[in-house]
């Protein structure tokens, strides 16, 4: 949050650099000194902009084992351009270097979610997939993976067959990766 504050003042300096000059010495100053400040405000609101709209391509950018499954849409008075133009402020992503199957079962998926949101810390959830019967299963304290590649000890939640996480982690276990998972 920091370098946004510094990007968003350093923007609106620098801005306000050139149209200095160009007022000054290009145009004999020809508007107003009221165009300075406004100048300033102008580079700190698109700069702030900027950096709100382009922030989930820039963390997608710079971790390429993550696949983007579900991003959500926002809109909030104090920036009304988000009634036109929807923020996205959390991500939901699978760790395509951590998704696993079992040559014994195919149609589990076990694959580490990462939960991204402005502002905020990434969270990490490791769970199961089954992509044949269309549910999930967190794995956590109390669940086993068996031999087998099956689970002992989970609680299985229902999901819809197009649900965007689901279709993401299998899509993901389909292209690449199916060594079987040592539980980690």
């Amino acid at each position: 949050m920091t370098l946004d504050i510094l990007g968003a003042v350093a923007a609106g300096l620098g801005l306000l650099g050139l149209v200095l000059m160009l007022n000054r010495w290009i145009l004999r100053n020809y508007f107003g000194r009221w165009l300075y400040p406004a100048t300033v405000a102008f580079g700190m609101i698109a700069f702030t902009m900027w950096s709100e709209y382009s922030w989930p391509g820039r963390v997608l950018a710079s971790q390429p084992a993550l696949r983007l499954a579900v991003q959500n849409d926002y809109s909030v008075a104090y920036r009304p351009w988000t009634f036109i133009w929807p923020q996205h402020n959390r991500l939901i992503t699978v760790n395509e270097a951590l998704t696993r199957t079992h040559p014994d079962q195919p149609g589990l998926v076990m694959t580490q979610l990462v939960l991204i949101a402005r502002w905020e810390q990434v969270r990490t959830i490791t769970a199961v997939f089954d992509c044949v019967n269309h549910a999930s299963a967190p794995v956590g304290e109390g669940v086993e993976l068996n031999p087998d590649g099956t689970l002992e000890g989970a609680t299985w939640t229902e999901l819809e067959a197009g649900d965007p996480v689901l279709t993401t982690v299998c899509a993901t276990a389909e292209g690449g990766n199916h060594e079987p998972s040592n539980g980690t």
